[in-house]
């Protein structure tokens, strides 16, 4: 019965293992989309200010 106990423990971790290595990959994956969408979001702005020649960040410049 210890062996089988065992068993079914290691193939918890194992499964417990695989998702949080999973979890992890998924974080950095969106850690690195909300960089990209701030980028452009960075830009767009500054566009936009270039072309309307007003502040609408509040920065105190335009670009």
């Amino acid at each position: 019965m210890g062996l089988f106990w065992n068993l079914i423990q290691q193939s918890q971790i194992s499964d417990q293992k695989a998702r949080a290595s999973t979890l992890e990959a998924r974080v950095a994956y969106l850690e690195n989309e909300l960089h990209k969408t701030q980028q452009i979001l960075k830009k767009t702005l500054q566009i936009l200010e270039e072309h309307t020649g007003k502040d609408l960040n509040g920065d105190g410049k335009i670009g």
